[in-house]
């Protein structure tokens, strides 16, 4: 419910004097139309200028009286109803602009009606009336404000006429209109209709209804007509409600019979199809080529009684002012006709009114209430804008009241339609007035209201407020607010950039953002969390903020919830702003007497750095003694660090074993690191941990990983900015905390970046014989022990680091770690070769590398052929270790061959390969048929060397 309040935003009224007595008028963009109610029926046409200014433009004679009339903004032009021999038609007026330029001339023609190019060429010059045949009389018009087209409300139909643009040449293009389709209602009479982008509203007197045509895809077997029949029980069917909903349905409606004062009824979405009121689509559409067929959508139905008024019993209750408003999307530097071809439609709102109360739906994918509007007196009709609903509440005089739109999204922040004054019609001149007066003077007035300026309007709002600010707080906010949403649709409309207030209105808007949030931040309401946006929006630092509130100290000072949120909030939050030591006090003030729970986040935050770390410590012992935790106490022992009390800070974090306080650090981060402006730095309490208990970092920041509260990125700058090593150098402390979370983490992606992290770090210290700065936290055997991703090393990759080597004496524990993780199964060896280029020719080091490699690709020829090149006494062992199942062939297709070859080569000259064919012949004799396993031996070789093998392989059979 909004309330409204007795501002009046008019600074003047302009008299416009009319030749005959106004009956009808509208406006568009900038002109006034005003019909006559007198025997020689006309429209009599103004220009509206700036500030309210009126000039006539012209005039022109129509058919009879005009019962109704609208302008569409799109097109430019005017249709109306009009009565004549007790006989209604419907006329367009097209190029009306013409009787401005003093021509009389003008053609009149049926709709649809082929023009001939010798016709069409005088149309340059004058007005065209188009007369548009309805086979009932019409009640109601609307123009679409977003393509022009016309709907016509008839009992029990609608009927759409679809505006053409007719290019004749191309000096001449005339505007057409086709009837398109025809939507059959039973039973319902329109009073109003509303048509915006395929979106309907309907009224009754008593009934709401919007719909929404869809387009669906061309049927090519359908005929010239296309009847959508939408009846409540098909519908219901198609929306997948149930039997058992619907009988349910229709045994409350025949229970409603027996009820002597009828129910309101409100039915949105799928539920609207209850309303009983079945729509059937006819096209009427000519061509058959490109016709378009729709399908309705109900959105809304509202049914509203005779008794729904606060002043009780009402028998002419009536709804009246159905209306929808856009709001588009528009560029500043399109012309008129761009922007009304290319301007899309953001979001949609309908409004209507009983005569006491006005309802605001947004429409779009959900229909929903928005708002509802209490007028105080009865209204007779009423205009929404973002800006104002304007309400006339009675014709004897002009009696306006007005209030923002307020909780309605987009609409409060983009001007879609600009109405620049309200109008209203005048009584003749007193009968008293002088005979001679009365003749010379016309007899009939336009008034035109102007309002006055947004600023000067917001400002007499700001004032009004203040009176309510002691008393009803309530109503306060919501002056307050509403001379911001004021403001904030001034801002938002396209106009703005070129408004030469514009600074203006950002302060007041900033102004007014403050205003509010000293409201909810100082006053006790529902609301209070509003604090945060608003002095978020005016700009002011946290600072600005805390020097706006009275400065008391008494101790029974009472703080409201608005100003808690909003200082938890922000100095939860990263923000470049350090308070001076008498402002964090203020806030270690408010906090202990307000909510003292919170006192160790709000003391660890940047914003407090200059704080009293003595009254923190203080404060914190007396909350300690009523709820004690782990924050806390790593929070105190942060506070003795800044005092330079290391035996309290011994006996702190003493307290505890280091697991809990590691965990504690998840509860508040910032005791760790800060964030500025996107960069990571430490804390003094990091930077002594680093030097006295670099294990404790180490696993604080795992926790904190593991528990999102610091990125993988994060923790590198972290730790890069806490060593000083410059920005290319790793720090063997970062490395450890990669050791670290590669045994906590268990997300995959993590894990592979993790392990080629290490492996490259391992990979450049080995190449550049870089020992690391500090000693590492975990050895290999740490590592093996507690994690599956690093394997035990292979016996035979054991065996070559066993022979010594120049390059194997360097960085031993990077060599071992680098080989644990290649002997585990989790690292993606594909990743990981260009990282291990740089070890090719590392001596044993390389070799074991390039091994453990090609044996996890499953390259164990190639393998083998390596090791026999470089180290062949290994090559036995890593057969017994790595050759198994369907790789075992390998031993007697590859590997004994090889070494019967390389053998007989080097004859008695290598006795390590004697050693390794003689223990490769033992094993293959055990497992190949002596046929197979004699098949295998050179033709070539000495007998005495393979006989023993053979007799071990022949007698191994006959003991089988």
């Amino acid at each position: 419910m909004v309330r409204l309040y007795d501002l009046h935003p008019f600074g003047s009224q302009r008299v416009v004097p009319c030749k005959q007595e106004p009956a009808q008028f509208c406006r568009g963009r900038d002109v006034l139309f005003v019909a006559s109610a007198a025997a020689s029926c006309g429209v009599e046409v103004f220009a509206v200028r700036r500030e309210g200014r009126c000039e006539p433009l012209g005039s022109f004679a129509t058919l009879g009286p005009v019962l109704r009339m609208a302008h569409s903004r799109a097109g430019d032009y005017l249709v109306t109803i009009e009565e004549k021999s007790k006989a209604t038609f419907l006329r367009a007026y097209v190029k009306w602009r013409c009787v401005s330029a003093g021509s009389s001339r003008f053609c009149v023609r049926m709709v649809g009606h082929k023009m001939e190019e010798s016709y069409t060429e005088t149309l340059k010059e004058q007005m065209s009336i188009v007369e548009m045949a309805l086979s009932d009389p019409p009640l109601c018009i609307s123009c679409c404000p977003v393509n022009g087209d016309l709907l016509v409300g008839c009992r029990n139909k609608l009927v759409m006429f679809c505006l053409k643009y007719l290019v004749i040449n191309q000096n001449l293009t005339v505007l057409d209109f086709e009837r398109s389709l025809i939507l059959h209602t039973d039973n319902f009479i329109p009073a109003e209709v509303a048509f915006c982008a395929r979106h309907i509203a309907i009224t009754t007197e008593l009934d709401v209804l919007i719909l929404k045509l869809d387009l669906i895809q061309h049927s090519e077997d359908r005929g010239e007509q296309c009847a959508y029949q939408v009846s409540t029980t098909e519908k219901l069917v198609d929306g997948g409600i149930k039997d058992e909903d619907l009988a349910a349905h229709s045994l409350q409606l025949e229970l409603d019979e027996f009820v002597t004062c009828q129910k309101p009824v409100e039915l949105l979405g799928e539920e609207s199809k209850l309303c009983k009121i079945p729509i059937t689509l006819e096209s009427t559409e000519l061509s058959t080529e490109g016709k378009k067929r729709f399908q309705v959508q109900y959105l809304l139905f509202r049914h509203f009684t005779p008794d729904q008024s606060p002043f009780g019993f009402c028998e002419e209750t009536k709804l009246h002012s159905v209306q929808f408003l856009p709001v588009h999307q528009t560029g500043s530097s399109m012309t008129a006709k761009e922007e009304t071809e290319k301007r899309g439609l953001l979001s949609l709102f309908c409004f209507f009114s009983l005569p006491h109360v006005g309802y605001l739906y947004s429409v779009g994918k959900l229909v929903e209430l928005i708002s509802t509007y209490q007028y105080s007196e009865r209204s007779e009709q009423a205009v929404l804008t973002p800006q104002f609903l304007h309400v006339i509440t009675s014709f004897s005089f002009l009696f306006v009241r007005a209030c923002s739109v307020t909780q309605c999204g987009a609409v409060q922040q983009q001007l879609a339609m600009k109405i620049h004054a309200l109008i209203q019609l005048s009584r003749k001149a007193d009968n008293n007035r002088s005979r001679t007066i009365s003749e010379l003077e016309p007899g009939w007035n336009l008034y035109i209201i102007n309002t006055v300026s947004t600023i000067q309007l917001y400002r007499e709002m700001v004032d009004y407020s203040r009176t309510y600010e002691n008393v009803r707080t309530e109503s306060c906010i919501h002056l307050l607010s509403k001379a911001h949403l004021l403001v904030r649709a001034a801002i938002m409309d396209p106009s703005f950039f070129k408004s030469d207030d514009k600074e203006e209105l950002l302060r007041a808007f900033r102004e007014s953002c403050a205003f509010l949030g000293d409201c909810y931040s100082r006053f006790d309401t529902k609301d209070y969390h509003l604090a945060l946006p608003y002095y978020r929006m005016s700009g002011l630092s946290v600072a600005e903020v805390l020097e706006r509130l009275a400065s008391e100290s008494d101790e029974i000072q009472t703080y409201e919830r608005g100003l808690i949120f909003y200082l938890t909030h922000s100095l939860n939050e990263e923000l470049n702003e350090e308070l001076s030591k008498e402002l964090a006090d203020k806030v270690l003030r408010i906090f202990y007497l307000a909510d003292p729970t919170q006192l160790p986040h709000i003391i660890c935050s940047p914003c407090m750095k200059n704080v009293c770390p003595l009254t923190a410590v203080k404060y914190l012992c007396e909350v300690e003694d009523i709820m004690p935790s782990v924050v806390l106490m790593l929070t105190k022992a942060f506070m003795a660090l800044k005092m330079g009390d290391l035996t309290m800070y011994e006996c702190e974090m003493n307290s505890h074993k280091e697991t809990m306080l590691a965990c504690g650090f998840i509860g508040q981060p910032k005791l760790l690191r800060e964030c500025n402006e996107g960069i990571v730095i430490p804390t003094e309490f990091a930077v002594h941990l680093k030097v006295m208990q670099p294990g404790l970092l180490v696993a604080a920041t795992v926790a904190l990983h593991e528990n999102s509260k610091i990125e993988l990125e994060e923790a590198d700058m972290f730790f890069k900015m806490l060593c000083n090593n410059g920005e290319d150098m790793v720090p063997q402390l970062l490395v450890d905390f990669w050791e670290a979370l590669l045994v906590a983490c268990s997300q995959e992606e993590v894990l592979q970046e993790l392990l080629l992290r290490v492996t490259y770090q391992y990979v450049w210290r080995i190449s550049k014989k870089q020992l690391p700065e500090t000693k590492p936290l975990k050895t290999t055997e740490d590592l093996i022990n507690s994690c599956d991703h690093f394997g035990s090393i292979f016996p035979w990759v054991t065996f070559i680091m066993s022979m010594e080597s120049p390059l194997d004496k360097d960085c031993p524990e990077d060599i071992s770690k680098l080989q644990s993780i290649l002997c585990g199964q989790s690292i993606d060896t594909t990743a990981a070769l260009p990282i291990l280029e740089p070890l090719a020719e590392a001596g044993n080091v390389g070799l074991t590398v390039r091994v453990l490699c090609s044996t996890r690709l499953g390259k164990h020829e190639e393998s083998i052929d390596q090791l026999l090149r470089q180290c062949p006494a290994a090559a036995v062992l890593y057969a017994q270790h790595e050759l198994k199942d369907d790789s075992r062939a390998v031993l007697w297709n590859k590997l004994l061959p090889e070494l019967c070859e390389r053998t007989r080569l080097t004859r008695s000259d290598c006795p390590v390969l004697i050693s390794s064919l003689k223990e490769i012949l033992s094993v293959v004799a055990m497992e190949l048929e002596l046929w197979d396993f004699l098949s295998l031996l050179p033709e070539d070789g000495t007998a005495p060397f393979f006989l023993p093998h053979l007799l071990h392989c022949s007698q191994r059979k006959q003991l089988m």
